[in-house]
């Protein structure tokens, strides 16, 4: 049975046992920590960077000390799954409605028109048809990097999956029903860079759900398809669908060049074409989106003080500059593609382990770690209290000036806040 340290939180003057099941820019992030010990097996830990299954199969029958963190919620899949996490957004949407009426509610439209299937399948078709000539696409709910995903605007394509291996039990345990999928009206009208789609990877860490914390990470990548847009093709999927393992293997793909962007280019980008004032109000549309989200599963998400999640948001902007949510992983890829994307996860997850703050250097209350923005507590926090001016403030009071995207000197930052905190702790 895990067990965690029996000595209590650290305070620096310790070795800190750690336990990953990955092998990737998160064990290297772990390995080079000062005073950082691996162990493996049944050995005591202090943190553990575990995989999914371990929760599942494990988490309620371990015995766990007061500081020791895991990686996950015990039921980070109410957000995480396709389904579900539609399922809790539109629970929210009718729940705003009735409490603050319809045009509170539509801050709640930023994902496409959605159904389950097979459960909702002749719902799904009353909508199709009051809609002829639509695309849709279809998702697995349980699988990632584009496996399982098709466009169609024909009924008679659903009538051939349902025929086909895909429609297949996901495991032992649900032998007696089809495989499920969510069924989404496609978005039609990306915004194009160079006649190519793309979407934009966010990390977002919540560190816990009562009260809900919220830290944003200042960077993250546009991931953008390999060939030019169209809807002449919708069987291409190298068309639309934006993930790397699909795209790096499109016959052209040049594994140099890649296909991503960083989150500055972006924004430089598009700051450069559009008013500036309108990528500020898409950017804070995006940090509604993950807050809402969060919110749709506060109440029944397992709130456990070791547990925090590093989530992987993927936003679809329109060409009206209007962010979609695509969907959220609890596992997003810590594998990189290049120097580059290497980079930014082992600065992006060093940074998720000094908000962790284990060996116990901070105060507490810093607002900026590294390069996470802390930007929810319980409401909005603000990065300078003494503003007050309604052009800093959002529809929910948040700061308007989103810092996604914005230059990153998250070293400078650590060097500062840590220097701050030693002061502060001398007696």
């Amino acid at each position: 049975m895990p067990r965690a340290n029996q000595k209590g939180r650290s305070t620096g003057d310790r070795v800190i046992r750690f336990k990953c099941s990955l092998q990737n820019t998160i064990l290297d992030v772990l390995r080079a920590r000062p005073g950082w010990q691996e162990v493996t097996g049944d050995a005591e830990w202090d943190i553990y960077w575990c995989d999914v299954w371990w929760m599942r199969e494990t988490f309620d029958h371990a015995y766990l000390d007061e500081h020791v963190r895991i990686n996950h919620f015990r039921n980070h899949y109410e957000l995480t799954r396709k389904n579900l996490m539609v399922k809790n957004l539109k629970r929210l949407r009718r729940h705003i409605e009735r409490e603050s009426g319809k045009l509170e509610a539509q801050k709640c439209d930023f994902f496409p028109t959605t159904y389950e299937l097979p459960s909702e399948y002749h719902i799904f078709v009353d909508e199709f048809r009051r809609n002829p000539g639509s695309i849709w696409i279809m998702k697995p709910i349980a699988k990632s990097q584009g496996k399982g995903i098709f466009l169609f605007k024909r009924l008679k394509d659903i009538t051939d999956w349902k025929k086909g291996t895909e429609y297949q039990p996901i495991s032992d345990a649900n032998k007696d029903g089809p495989e499920t999928y969510v069924v989404q009206r496609y978005i039609e009208n990306p915004y194009l860079i160079g006649g190519r789609k793309f979407d934009i990877r966010v990390y977002v860490l919540v560190t816990s759900y009562n009260p809900l914390r919220v830290w944003l990470y200042r960077d993250g990548f546009a991931r953008f398809s390999n060939t030019r847009f169209s809807l002449e093709s919708i069987e291409n999927n190298y068309v639309h669908l934006t993930n790397v393992a699909i795209q790096k293997t499109a016959p052209d793909y040049d594994p140099e060049k890649g296909c991503k962007w960083s989150t500055q280019q972006l924004r430089q980008y598009l700051t450069a074409r559009h008013k500036r004032e309108d990528v500020e109000k898409m950017l804070n549309q995006m940090q509604e989106v993950f807050i809402l989200s969060l919110q749709s599963t506060q109440k029944i998400m397992i709130n456990d003080k070791h547990c925090f999640e590093l989530y992987g948001y993927d936003i679809l902007l329109d060409a009206k500059l209007k962010p979609w949510l695509l969907e959220i992983n609890a596992s997003p890829s810590l594998t990189a593609s290049s120097k580059e994307d290497y980079d930014l996860k082992f600065g992006m997850l060093n940074d998720v382990i000094n908000v962790l703050d284990m060996e116990n250097r901070l105060t507490g209350k810093e607002k900026r770690i590294g390069g996470f923005d802390f930007i929810w507590d319980d409401g909005p926090v603000y990065i300078d209290d003494s503003v007050n001016s309604d052009s800093m403030i959002n529809s929910m009071g948040t700061n308007i000036n989103s810092f996604l995207g914005c230059h990153n000197e998250r070293r400078q930052n650590l060097k500062q806040i840590y220097q701050t905190a030693s002061v502060s702790k001398k007696p």
